[in-house]
């Protein structure tokens, strides 16, 4: 089955090209992508209404692009697979809305995906792929979860974040550092010269399964008050490697004892945030000492995608069919148990 996917929860625009056989594992067609993030940095983060704009200039040509890529024609695709939320609602629109007129117009299923459950599918386009039951910890912007995953579509809550998602968290620090967006991206790269032990930044909520994130940032603030003057940039990457290491510290920690909890040996770390480095690393030692398997997907996977709603909308489409044209966008859509 060849399927179409669309992306456009947020700040990147993505279409892509996702194929299986009977039997096969997914196989990646074709992807395109535009990304927002230039356009947004002067602001220091996405600006909805600027956003959801860009993805009405941008889709056309990056559809015409992934299928170009791909070698294929519309009316050779089977399916339409779309982000339904959660995400900005303003821009998921402008997906879902041409996801159902292409879907109309060929007269093909199509199938509203949860972006949360994208983000795990997107580990089963790597070669090697998890076993179920997993657990998984979806690490970005805009969450902070762990699930035990039984099955698709058959997921437990495990923990959450209480207020900030570490993405969030990485992306204030630096722009009270005055360091730019987007804020992970530059305070991994800038991590990497410092001493992650140089400050003792709070590992908040230490014996819940859930995650607090906002005290983080307020230490950072207040540390800043009281100096009463800027890092040096000989000091930047001690401070952003110590509050990046307060981060990763917690969760390694939490989404290892979620496995054991669980006697659960195979682990998923999904999400924009598991392109970083230092939370690579880490994970993949701790993996490595706990005697589990872990699965993280390539970099370019762990950003927003359309290629992980194709897979997922795949699963969808053979197992349980698809949705009406007249499903809507939703800006919160919690991941629960649905039947498959």
């Amino acid at each position: 089955m060849k399927v179409l996917g669309f992306e456009s929860s947020c700040g990147e625009t993505g279409v892509a090209l996702v194929e299986t056989g009977a039997d096969g594992p997914p196989r990646l067609l074709a992807e395109a992508l535009h990304s927002q993030v230039a356009m947004h940095a002067e602001y220091g983060g996405v600006v909805p209404e600027i956003a959801s704009r860009r993805h009405l200039e941008a889709i056309s040509p990056v559809i015409e692009r992934a299928v170009a890529d791909a070698k294929l024609s519309l009316p050779e695709v089977e399916g339409i697979a779309v982000t339904r939320g959660p995400g900005l609602v303003g821009s998921l629109l402008v997906g879902l809305s041409t996801a159902k007129a292409l879907a109309c117009a060929l007269d093909i299923p199509l199938a509203g995906v949860n972006h949360i459950e994208g983000h795990i599918m997107a580990s089963f386009l790597s070669d090697k792929k998890p076993q179920f039951p997993f657990i998984a910890l979806v690490v970005s912007g805009g969450h902070t979860n762990v699930y035990l995953v039984n099955n698709y579509h058959q997921f437990q809550q495990l923990g959450q974040t209480r207020d900030d998602a570490a993405g969030e968290a990485l992306d204030k620090a630096a722009k009270l550092l005055g360091l730019g967006y987007p804020g992970g991206v530059i305070i991994d790269k800038l991590s990497k010269n410092g001493n992650p032990h140089a400050f003792d930044f709070p590992r908040a909520m230490k014996d819940s399964p859930d995650f607090s994130f906002s005290g983080l940032k307020t230490s950072l603030s207040v540390m800043l008050k009281k100096r009463g003057r800027p890092f040096t940039e000989d000091e930047l990457p001690d401070v952003v490697a110590s509050y990046q290491e307060a981060i990763v510290d917690v969760l390694v920690q939490k989404t290892i004892r979620a496995a054991n909890a669980n006697t659960v040996r195979q682990l998923v770390v999904c999400g924009g945030v598991a392109a970083n480095g230092r939370l690579r690393k880490r994970f993949a030692r701790v993996a490595e000492e706990e005697g589990m398997e872990l699965f993280i997907p390539p970099m370019v996977l762990c950003t927003d995608n359309a290629a992980m709603i194709a897979v997922l909308g795949e699963i969808i489409l053979k197992n349980r069919g698809g949705d009406a044209l007249d499903l809507n966008a939703v800006s919160r859509w919690p991941l629960v148990n649905r039947p498959s």
